[in-house]
């Protein structure tokens, strides 16, 4: 697994792109996401305060509320042009791979300060330089 840094974060002519940046080498991988996806990490990175809690915030507080706690996020494969990513979490001892969506994934990892993770496969197969 390569860890990884959300870069960037912009809109394309596509759509709204995330960047993450490998730190042990010059490649990022771009993720297309959702536009709640993107306002939602934008206000996390951002620093944007909001007066009541959003959906990733929600997720946030309900796993502090289960003494779940988040220990990494993992994209860990690509099919057909999908990214999937499993959040790695703890709870009473337990570790437990939860499915999610890249985009849902880096939202709540940046909330809880958990680090990010790429499979090597993926960024061989998607990773630009």
């Amino acid at each position: 697994m390569i860890p990884v840094t959300v870069d960037q974060l912009f809109l394309s002519n596509l759509g709204f792109v995330v960047l993450l940046k490998g730190s042990e080498d010059e490649r990022t991988l771009p993720i297309f996401i959702g536009a709640a996806e993107a306002q939602s990490i934008a206000i996390h990175v951002n620093d944007v305060k909001v007066p009541r809690p959003l959906t990733h915030d929600l997720l946030k507080n309900l796993l502090d509320f289960l003494e779940c706690r988040l220990h990494r996020v993992e994209i860990v494969r690509i099919e057909e042009g999908t990214f999937y990513a499993e959040l790695v979490m703890e709870r009473d001892g337990e570790v437990v791979r939860l499915d999610c969506r890249p985009s849902d994934a880096i939202a709540v990892a940046l909330r809880v300060g958990s680090p990010l993770f790429v499979d090597e496969a993926v960024m061989k197969e998607a990773g630009r330089i």
